[in-house]
């Protein structure tokens, strides 16, 4: 009996975009160990002001968040899609838990070592914080959430993580949130705001190569777990911003004629000289955006918090 060989899904992934025309990679593969690492040195460049931008909101701001939040009577689950290390979060949770707030904290990641990280990193500096992690699908947690109880939800999907998705696919993913969710909920959600395209490029590239570290690591990942032998010299990173469409735009363009083999995929892939991957879109909204997609995702902006620059708004939805 012929054996099946079972394909992975970053080896699908892979295999459905290196046959496209143009080529593609997909971004959620970014984050393995060494990826997570570099972008962590990212986050910290003076030029890639998101992160900055969005903790002032929620250093200077909490106290107006807090009230926002307050309109909720009685507990709630303040439930993070995509938690990461929780760096700007913390500021938050400080200040509820300060102002002796009912709440229980429910951060939600694809990845259980990183929850548990981020849990026993909160236990020590907020031994106070009611925690209840959730490694999973986003979609499929809060279903359970809902099924497991009755408080009212807080869903923070924060640092510009939408600005990743498509229009179609950011209407597709709040329409789904909205299925899982009550009329008292709420909707607190980062977007990175069109502004000085100069500023924009100079945070996908970077001086000091981070980002091109980033990207060509996912080329060293598909060797790694993939057996492809892409030769990463051959290959240089390309960083565009469109200021009408407000789409930054990531790409590896290879820098001469080349074959790479995949050995999971028992194929070869054949690049051009200057053929491009595309890589990631970094999205940038304008308000009147912002509001479009809230009303065709069937939201209402309730309010927006601002940073003093208006680089970057935390945007609090409700049902309409």
């Amino acid at each position: 009996m012929t054996e099946i060989k079972t394909i992975t899904a970053i080896a699908e992934d892979t295999l459905k975009g290196l046959s496209s025309n143009p080529k593609f990679l997909s971004s959620k593969y970014f984050y393995d160990e060494a990826g997570s690492k570099i972008f962590q040195d990212i986050m910290h460049m003076p030029e890639y002001y998101l992160t900055d931008c969005e903790l002032e909101i929620f250093d200077q701001q909490k106290g107006s968040i807090l009230n926002a939040f307050a309109q909720i009577n009685g507990s709630f689950d303040l439930i993070e899609l995509g938690a990461g290390d929780g760096y700007k979060t913390k500021v938050l949770l400080r200040h509820l838990l300060n102002q002796n707030t009912d709440f229980k904290y429910m951060p939600v990641d694809i990845s259980e070592m990183a929850l548990a990280e981020m849990a026993n990193n909160l236990k020590e500096e907020l031994p106070d914080l009611h925690v209840e992690a959730k490694a999973g699908d986003y979609f499929e947690m809060i279903k359970y959430i809902n099924n497991s109880g009755s408080s009212a939800k807080i869903i923070l999907f924060l640092g510009s993580n939408i600005g990743n998705y498509t229009w179609k696919e950011s209407i597709d993913f709040f329409s789904q949130l909205k299925m899982q969710m009550q009329s008292h909920d709420r909707l607190f959600i980062g977007f990175d705001l069109k502004k000085d395209p100069r500023t924009i490029l100079d945070a996908y590239n970077d001086p000091y190569g981070y980002t091109r570290e980033f990207n060509l690591n996912l080329l060293r990942r598909l060797n790694n777990e993939l057996g492809a032998n892409f030769n990463t010299n051959n290959f240089r990173h390309h960083a565009v911003y469109e200021p009408i469409s407000g789409a930054a735009k990531s790409y590896l363009v290879s820098l001469k004629e080349q074959k790479v083999d995949i050995e999971e995929l028992e194929t070869s892939f054949e690049f051009d000289a200057y053929e491009a991957i595309y890589m990631e879109m970094s999205q940038k909204y304008d308000l009147n955006m912002i509001h479009d997609l809230a009303n065709i995702s069937g939201f209402e902006v309730e309010q927006n918090f601002f940073d003093t620059k208006k680089y970057f708004v935390n945007s609090l939805w409700k049902l309409k």
